[in-house]
């Protein structure tokens, strides 16, 4: 049995003292069980008596009753159910009898009151109050804490007895079975299957794509617009670059999946940063930008002009005198019409303030063509409405007063169903009616700053609304459709006659803010029935592909913990391998060899896996052996011992963790025996007679030697194969064979290198034998041409090597550094492309190799690091430093065996780059206006007012300004609202990189400002103070003059045409009133404010730039797939 503590939608206890009797049931539910806005199913109080309470068991269950279907009973413990200590508190519960007899996946929606009432006097009881979705695995709910027993057997404050008296007690439980149109009523949804309660799924949110989820889910129920864009042709074109491609596999995993479908591949398609997936946008923007993006995707297509078919009506803007015969018109489609809800009581109302006629009369007369002067009539009436009607409700408006963008939640309301002949042009076609049916409703929760999208929407005429929450969908009733969208006051479901309390009015801050209507007239051909051919083939096609591929990845993780990876290495990989060992694994700075796998179960045989290795090699099976590569205690990864033939029950698991030391993988070296009837195939020393037999093994006694050549004109290490040798053969007797391997003039003199570990390469004595040279078993002797004193200085004067001591200490040392333009995206001019180098080199051989590979001056290329997680630039390298290689790679924590390090090609020698400093400076003028853009390349010693005279030779100052010829060097402030000038003595080498440096030609009118006068800072702003956006600059203010000429003044120190400075509307920013703006007006004086060192002047305009300086949360919506 579960006991669930007192829940957040249960009310505490309460100790009652007004006189209403528990036996009263009707008035007691009324005053403590508020209405919650639910059909009631049927209301039952069922009371149980108890006596003697102080020896009553410690748990007792009450007899059943019956409510709404179900069988119920009181649970009680009458000293406690909880940590508390015993005997203190009484815990009481509402109980499902019986759930295990219950149907599988039954559900009860109950309100309840739970009561402990005095017998003698009805109206002396404590009571709580509840509700909740009884189900198997919460099968019982009320309060661990209902009350403290003292309280019970004592006489309270109010009251004339106690609550408990002689031991005796009523508990009363009264109970609301309601009615669950949707089946999800108070549902906690784990393990919720909305594909199989709704035969819909929902789309995953990647961070705030809510609003965009419940626009394609609307889109996506609207069948006509999934055909037709099922229809954009795009079998060649890649998903994460094709708006079509990505959208149609968005919809074809919505009809297909049993799961959430994600959206990452369309965002990607729109050319989105995950940054982007976390700024929420304005749904009718990404509306209209999405329908533009298709629509020219459909051009040319089958699909052309479906857009324009579903969602474009028209409409006519007109002007018609009332005394003459004049009107001037205009016709316009439009693909959503924005209606005001402040002052609207429904939509009716919005679509009449739509269409509301405006009189132009008095001094507002319209100028008629050839009229002169005429009263008229000014308004929109409609000429069509699109079968798909989108409306969009203004809920975000600008507030004077509050001098904001505000969320308006005033109630609005909207209907099921809606006929819009009246609002349609005289001429307009009314052969079919003009009504529409309600089909979507984008609901928005929360406040101007952020909340939430969900739709609701109804796929069919004669199917159930449902909710569309994301990656969740859920039926809703009508009452969730409308009334709860409506916005305006909620009384929290309790009406104000019952409230005990009544409790503050709250706005709704979840309400409608898109509506979806459907021409009834046309529903058939916007929701036709979906057939399985308007399906793509490609895409079906592809995407079964893609899960038939997905599910076998699924298997293979999963089984993945019964295969182990068998690496082998032949003599083939060998004879390609250049470096230590037989081939590389775990080496930092170099990638592993790619070595032939297997993917082998852990209990196969070897038997079985030793017939799959030779039928992939093509040998019989008797001309192979199979040895285990095993790490050395020197670090060196070597073939150890080959595996037994006659042990039947071997498995391939065994093999590694007793023979390998238990890696990851196994690593086996592929032993091939030549046949000893083919003497010349035999790579053997010193054996004095070949015993030929039917399955061919190495002569007993010998050792398995492999053999590298060291190449000191080609400068590379390369694998020769194997030996067989005796342990009492001198090395001396593997020369010949090497001259014969090598196809070399015999006697040719060579020197033989014992390879032993990295870091350790030792000339090996001819005259000593294998056994006292320490050879054993997978040991690597490497060997060159023994060169004359004077080839060796030749080699070593041109930096190559020319022993395998140096060379083995290069491959040690060695990294492959991947280098890639910092600017540009590769080309012919600007490659990407690998070098290996060594990491002793230094910073001058680095670009030597670098420079070679481009064709540039080595002197003119310049280096950047990157961080190992992302590729992004960490630091220019310092050519005077000339590092080596070890110490520009590292430190680097990260796993990647390469690092990868950015280029410029410069114009200039990177000597003097070093010594100087690049700059770049916005050129603003008199005006205000970013006019161009200079670069310099000054010394880090030289001054700021140096560089003012730099520019000054690169700028004209058109004659006959209000300049005074005199440049000003600044930044902008981090606010983006003031300028931080500079004196001019600075040091160009001591500023802050990076920095943003602007310039301004400096007025006359600031330079002769007189003493009286104040100069300040003014900047511009977009409706929000924080949303800054051009460049900041000072203006002088003078003592007495009104505000309607300061404009004046203003205007010409911006250069603004009178049109677009009439929108412009001015405001005082103060550091003291937490930057709130106060708006001024042209009688005011802006002198006589007393200006704090912060205090600004805002010009609130619009941002025509497109550079706005913050709220990033507002930038454009831009699809470019």
């Amino acid at each position: 049995m579960e006991t669930l503590d007192e829940k957040s939608n249960g009310g505490p206890s309460m100790e009652i003292d007004e006189a209403v009797s528990v036996r009263d049931h009707e008035a007691f539910a009324a005053k403590h069980m508020p209405d919650l806005g639910h059909e009631v199913k049927e209301f039952k109080v069922f009371t149980w008596k108890l006596s003697g309470w102080k020896k009553l068991d410690k748990k007792l269950t009450s007899p059943e009753f019956e409510c709404g279907g179900h069988r119920w009973r009181i649970l009680l413990f009458p000293f406690g159910n909880s940590n508390a200590p015993p005997n203190d508190t009484v815990s009481v519960y509402l109980d499902y009898a019986d759930p295990k007899r219950a149907p599988e996946g039954w559900h009860a929606c109950a309100q309840f009151a739970l009561v402990i009432s005095n017998p003698l006097d009805p109206t002396i009881y404590t009571v709580s109050h509840a509700h909740h979705r009884f189900i198997a695995e919460e099968c019982d709910w009320g309060f661990t804490r209902f009350s403290e027993l003292r309280k019970l057997f004592n006489v309270q404050d109010g009251h004339s007895r106690a609550t408990i008296e002689d031991e005796q007690a009523e508990i009363a439980v009264f109970v609301r079975v309601l009615e669950d149109p949707t089946g999800v009523l108070w549902h906690n949804f784990v393990n919720y299957d909305s594909k199989k309660e709704t035969g819909y799924v929902g789309l995953k949110n990647q961070g705030a794509t809510c609003y965009m989820n419940s626009l394609l889910q609307s889109l996506y129920c609207t069948r006509y617009f999934r055909k037709a864009v099922y229809e954009i042709p795009t079998e060649d074109e890649r998903p994460t670059e094709s708006v079509a491609l990505a959208l149609q596999r968005v919809f074809y995993h919505l009809q297909t999946s049993d799961q959430p479908v994600g959206t990452t591949e369309l965002t990607k398609s729109f050319g989105w940063t995950s940054l982007d997936s976390f700024l929420q946008h304005d749904v009718q923007e990404f509306n209209r930008v999405l329908q533009d993006k298709l629509e020219s995707k459909m051009k040319g297509t089958t699909a052309e002009g479906a857009i324009g078919k579903l969602f474009v009506g028209k409409m006519k803007s007109y002007i018609k005198c009332v005394n003459v015969d004049f009107e001037s018109s205009r016709i316009e489609d439009f693909n959503d019409l924005q209606l005001n809800v402040k002052g609207m009581k429904n939509l009716y109302e919005s679509f009449k303030d739509f269409v509301a006629v405006e009189t132009l009369d008095g001094e507002n007369k319209y100028q008629a063509e050839g009229y002169g002067l005429q009263d008229a009539r000014k308004g929109i009436i409609f000429q069509s409405f699109p079968p798909v009607l989108q409306l969009q409700l203004k809920r975000f408006e600008y507030d004077v007063q509050r001098d904001a963008m505000v969320k308006i939640n005033d109630r609005h309301e909207f209907p099921f169903e809606i006929d819009l002949a009246e609002f349609l042009d005289e001429t307009a076609d009314k052969s079919k009616p003009w009504v529409y049916k309600l089909h979507g409703v984008l609901v928005h929760s929360g406040d101007l700053h952020g909340g939430h999208y969900f739709a609701l929407i109804k796929p069919d005429a004669g199917s159930r609304w449902l909710k569309f929450d994301d990656d969740r969908v859920t039926p809703v009733t009508d009452r969730e459709v409308l009334e709860e969208n409506f916005g305006g006051e909620v009384m929290n479901g309790v009406p104000p006659a019952l409230q005990r309390n009544q409790v503050r009015s709250m706005k709704r801050f979840s309400n409608a803010y898109m509506l979806v209507y459907i021409r009834e007239a046309l529903s058939e051909e916007v929701l036709p029935p979906f057939k399985e051919e308007d399906t793509p083939a490609h895409l079906k096609r592809r995407l079964d592909e893609e899960r038939l591929q997905i599910e076998a990845k699924r298997r293979e993780r999963e089984e993945q913990h019964l295969f182990l990876t068998a690496k082998v290495i032949t003599d083939e990989t060998f004879s390609h391998h250049e470096g230590f060992d037989l081939a590389t694994f775990d080496e930092k700075n170099w990638p592993p060899s790619e070595l032939p796998s297997f993917r082998v179960l852990k209990q196969e045989t070897f038997s079985t896996f030793k017939t799959r290795v030779a039928q992939h090699f093509n040998y019989p099976e008797s001309q192979i052996r199979l040895w285990v590569l095993v790490n050395r205690q020197n670090k060196t990864v070597r073939p150890d011992t080959h595996i037994p033939e006659n042990e039947p029950t071997l498995t391939v698991d065994v093999i590694r963790n007793n023979m390998a030391a238990r890696q990851t993988d196994l690593r086996l070296y592929l032993d091939v025996i030549p046949d000893p009837s083919k003497v010349c195939a035999y790579s053997f020393v010193l054996i004095r007679s070949a015993h030929v037999s039917q399955q061919p093994e190495p002569p007993q006694g010998s050792i398995m030697i492999f053999l590298k050549h060291f190449d000191t004109s080609k400068q590379t290490l390369h694998g020769l194969g194997k030996v067989y040798a005796q342990r009492n053969a001198k090395l001396s007797d593997l020369i010949p064979t090497i001259n014969e391997k090598m196809r070399w003039t015999p006697g040719t003199p060579i020197k033989l290198y014992e390879e032993i570990k990295p870091g350790m390469i030792e000339l090996m004595k001819p005259k000593l034998t294998f056994s006292q040279s320490e050879i054993q078993d997978g040991d690597i002797v490497c060997f060159q041409v023994d060169i004359p004193e004077k080839e060796i200085h030749d080699l070593e004067s041109q930096g190559l090597y020319s022993n395998p001591i140096q060379f083995y200490d290069f491959l040690q040392n060695r990294v492959m550094i991947v280098f890639r333009s910092k600017f540009e995206e590769p080309d012919q001019e600007h490659p990407e492309f690998s070098l290996v180098l060594s990491k002793k080199q230094t910073y001058d051989a680095m670009a030597a190799k670098v420079a070679d590979y481009l064709r540039h001056d080595p002197i003119k290329l310049r280096f950047t690091t990157t961080h190992a997680a992302n590729g992004s630039p960490k630091a220019i390298l310092k050519r005077s430093l000339n590092q080596s290689i070890a110490e520009i790679i590292s430190p680097t924590f990260a796993n990647s065996t390469t690092t990868v390090i950015l280029y410029e090609k410069l114009d200039v020698s990177i000597v003097e780059l070093e010594t100087k400093r690049s700059l770049k400076v916005i050129w603003t003028g008199i005006h205000n206006k970013e006019e161009s853009t200079h670069s310099f390349l000054l010394p880090k010693t030289s001054m700021v007012h140096e560089l003012a005279e730099h520019l000054s030779k690169q700028i004209t100052v058109p004659a006959g300004s209000n300049g005074s010829g005199k440049i000003r060097v600044f930044e902008v402030s981090k606010d983006g609202k003031s300028q931080k000038e500079f004196t001019g003595s600075e040091m160009i080498g001591n500023i802050p990189d990076p920095v943003e440096l602007y310039a301004e030609e400096i007025p006359w009118e600031e330079l002769d400002a007189e003493d009286a006068d104040k100069v300040i800072s003014v900047f511009h702003f977009s409706k929000e103070v924080s949303r800054t956006h051009g460049v900041p600059f000072k203006f002088v203010v003078k003592p007495a003059e009104r505000f309607a000429d300061t404009k004046k003044r203003l205007q010409a120190r911006i250069g603004v045409t009178d049109k677009d400075f009439g929108r412009y509307r001015f405001a005082l920013i103060q550091a003291a009133t937490f930057k709130q703006p106060s708006y001024i007006e042209d009688d005011d004086t802006l002198y006589d404010h007393k200006f704090a060192p912060e205090d600004v002047l805002g010009l609130d305009h619009v941002d025509k730039s497109g550079k706005t300086r913050t709220g990033t949360g507002e930038r454009a919506i831009v699809i470019r797939g």
